[in-house]
């Protein structure tokens, strides 16, 4: 799995401590999100893409 989260945060000029606010996670579970360490419970998903408003399905792809 990857994503598209870097990304589109950075071009909506928010730093992953905005995003981790409008979340509700830490700044740094936002960073391991981002760098493929960790995989965000479903509601996490939603929330993000909520906040960056975008759809989950652009966050996210399958990597096969």
């Amino acid at each position: 799995m990857g994503n598209n989260i870097k990304r589109i945060r950075k071009q909506k000029g928010m730093t992953q401590g905005d995003l981790s606010e409008m979340v509700g996670v830490t700044r740094q579970y936002i960073s391991d999100v981002e760098n493929l360490k960790k995989i965000p419970s479903v509601k996490i998903a939603f929330d993000i893409s909520k906040a960056l408003e975008t759809n989950v399905y652009e966050l996210f792809y399958y990597l096969g």
